[in-house]
């Protein structure tokens, strides 16, 4: 030992050392073995490389079918044109809408000003880090077996931090959290980066929302695939103009030998196992059913999200009023899975306060969830949520998307109530026909769900009885209501109140079918016998002197010397009795009044009709909103009775002006108002200046 090291043992066996020891041994037939290896950093290792091997490009092969995309191309370039700092471009989309593709097309066309030009899959945290582990080995090839895939990693974020002139694609990113790190150390270069989150990038990146493809692109696609063939326009708007599906289904035809229209028997009979399928030699992972999944399955943790998505998918796609969603949840859990569905671009929030849906993720939602009955339910509950015609056509769309959507031999209880709305609201919109379809359509639900004798399948019945009477098969609507009469006294008994509803119903058809005389006995008796039964209050008595009213009219405009006195008077007597214990404001009121209006036009009182017409409206707005099919029709039923009693004058032409105005600002050009305009197409227009 040497200056102050000093060590000292005792015992048996002992060991002291004042320095190191690499290895001791002791104890009778120790035996020992030792092995060191050393590894030899090659050069590279030691310093980051200046600039990176010429022409380093790592890029997929999916420009081969792109098609379109021009202005997206363009926003691109004037997004990557700045040239401070490191510059970030999300384009976002739903899955299968073309973002890898454009991406790539972009990226392909850009390898002469950048290098390296490297793509990276970047769904998961381990993909990013495995890609950029990737980069380090392209960039020192050296060093592939030599360092672990953190180090590799480390060493490619710390090349990019500190150079330009490269640009990376990072496809498919889940969340921007996942990206974020490696974002913040970067200085310069470009990223672009493709991902189905819509949200989240504000303070990361420029972002670009993607849309389906314009129809001629969509068939040039489908065409570069199959060929030109017949019905192929017409898929492609099956499809909703979806590069995947267009792409997935062009190549299931090819391989298939089957033409579009085939595809698209296929697609409207068996939905769920068409979007599963793929051609060989296809990546599986990828078809629309697959690639939506994904998304799907990332919202597991907000279940409300999947049945909204369940709901809406039997709703037409566009204007889907996001109040329409407020029963299925708290106010904070809708706003909660609309944002998260909108965050996955799995439906799009508009600013009008609506949502939208791609129609294909609706047919996949369809198949998969079963929300059918629960979407008739919250379609029902909204029937009445918005006031206005314009309203209606935009809730009648959906009820239309539904039915069609939906087996009648599964309609339940739900779908009775709702194609019963339906078909009182349909009728204007899409014709009589079509609004008798619906109530025989909830006439049929409601017997399978709730019996042939139960009370909501009579009134059911009767509406749709109703109906045959306003689109003028009298015969027909006298039998259904005699049959219905005759089943629910039997059921029901004689002073049950909805028998006196249907025998005013009764009354009112036969006076429809010019049975004047028998109709007028048989109102004013059901109407006396009601009041007896029910008390002068009831709701259902005062409904069925309504009828009685409208003889009374029909009588007077038949022969006005006859009954005019009578009729007023009574009529008069009855809407006193009517303010005295409801008020004005109601539809029983508002009904006795509309006829009064026409037995004072019949008795040549013009003045008085016309005092009495003006009330109406003013009634009828407040009741059913400014907006409303009851008011605008009052306001032309109006202008029509003017013009038949005082002439074409200023006034009248004033009315029908504003009326076609706003027709035209609710519904915009429908033949409803084309009828208007070409009607009263010289009223309409300003009077001609002579002389």
């Amino acid at each position: 030992m040497t200056g102050e090291s000093r060590a000292e043992a005792a015992g048996q066996r002992s060991i002291a050392s004042a320095q190191g020891i690499r290895q001791a041994l002791t104890g009778d037939g120790s035996v020992a073995m030792y092995a060191e290896t050393s590894v030899n950093l090659p050069t590279e290792a030691f310093a980051l490389p200046e600039r990176a091997p010429e022409g380093l490009v790592n890029l997929p092969d999916r420009t081969s079918l792109f098609v379109g995309r021009e202005r997206e191309l363009g926003l691109l370039d004037e997004a990557f044109r700045d040239t401070n700092g490191v510059v970030v471009q999300a384009v976002h989309g739903l899955g299968g809408i073309g973002k890898s593709t454009l991406a790539a097309r972009w990226a392909a066309g850009r390898v002469g000003s950048y290098n390296p030009v490297w793509w990276i899959t970047a769904e998961t945290v381990a993909d990013l880090d495995s890609g950029l582990a990737e980069l380090a080995v392209a960039l020192q090839p050296a060093l592939r077996d030599v360092l672990s895939r953190e180090a590799l990693r480390e060493r490619a974020v710390q090349w990019l931090a500190g150079r330009e002139g490269w640009l990376l694609v990072l496809d498919n990113v889940s969340d921007p959290a996942d990206v974020r790190p490696l974002l913040g150390r970067a200085t310069g270069g470009r990223f672009l980066i493709t991902t189905r989150r819509a949200s989240g990038w504000h303070r990361l990146a420029r972002p670009l929302s993607l849309d389906v493809l314009a129809p001629a692109e969509a068939a040039e696609l489908f065409e570069r695939i199959d060929g030109p063939g017949e019905e192929v326009d017409a898929l492609c708007r099956e499809l909703g103009y979806l590069p995947l599906a267009v792409e997935q289904a062009a190549a299931y035809c090819a391989e298939a030998g089957i033409s579009a229209g085939r595809y698209l028997e296929l697609l409207a009979a068996y939905p769920e196992e068409v979007f599963a399928q793929s051609a060989e030699g296809t990546d599986r992972a990828r078809t629309v059913a697959r690639v939506w999944r994904v998304s799907l399955d990332r919202l597991a943790d907000t279940p409300l999200a999947g049945r909204i998505l369940g709901v809406v998918g039997w709703w037409a796609p566009e204007g889907i009023p996001r109040a329409y969603l407020e029963a299925m949840g708290t106010p904070v859990e809708v706003t909660e899975a609309v944002r998260r569905l909108a965050a996955h671009s799995l439906v799009k929030v508009h600013d009008d306060d609506t949502i939208s849906v791609h129609r294909l993720v609706q047919a996949v939602a369809r198949a998969e969830g079963g929300a059918g009955h629960e979407a008739a339910r919250v379609l029902r509950g909204n029937s009445n949520t918005f006031r206005g015609v314009d309203a209606d056509v935009r809730w009648l769309t959906h009820v239309e998307a539904l039915a069609g959507h939906s087996d009648p031999e599964t309609d339940g209880e739900y779908e009775a109530w709702l194609f019963n709305m339906g078909g009182l609201k349909s009728s204007q919109e899409y014709g009589r026909s079509r609004a008798m379809e619906l109530h025989e359509r909830a006439v049929a639900a409601a017997e399978r769900a709730f019996g042939p004798r139960a009370e909501i399948t009579f009134t059911l019945r009767r509406n749709r009885a109703e109906e045959y009477r306003y689109a003028g098969d009298y015969a027909r609507a006298i039998e259904l209501t005699e049959r219905d009469l005759a089943d629910r006294v039997r059921v029901f008994g004689a002073k049950d109140p909805g028998t006196f509803e249907t025998r005013a119903e009764l009354a009112e058809v036969l006076l429809r079918a010019g049975q004047l005389k028998e109709a007028l006995k048989l109102a004013k008796k059901n109407a006396t016998r009601a009041e007896r039964v029910l008390g002068s209050e009831h709701e259902v008595a005062l409904d069925v002197w309504r009828v009685w009213a409208k003889a009374l009219r029909y009588s007077v405009e038949e022969d006005s010397s006859a009954h005019a006195a009578e009729a007023t008077d009574a009529i008069e007597r009855w809407l006193a009795r009517i303010e005295a214990t409801q008020g004005e404001e109601n539809r029983f009121y508002d009904a006795v009044h509309w006829e009064l209006i026409w037995v004072r036009e019949a008795v040549g009182d013009i003045e008085a009709a016309t005092a009495l017409f003006e009330q109406c409206i003013a009634r009828r707005e407040r009741i059913y909103g400014e907006t409303s099919r009851a008011t605008l029709n009052t306001r032309q039923a109006f202008a029509m009775f003017l013009w038949s009693t005082v002439g074409a004058s200023d006034r009248v032409r004033e009315l029908l002006v504003q009326l076609i105005g706003d027709w035209e600002r609710l519904l915009g050009e429908t033949p409803h108002l084309e009828e208007l305009r070409a009607h009263y197409a010289r009223l309409s227009s300003p009077p001609e200046v002579t002389g």
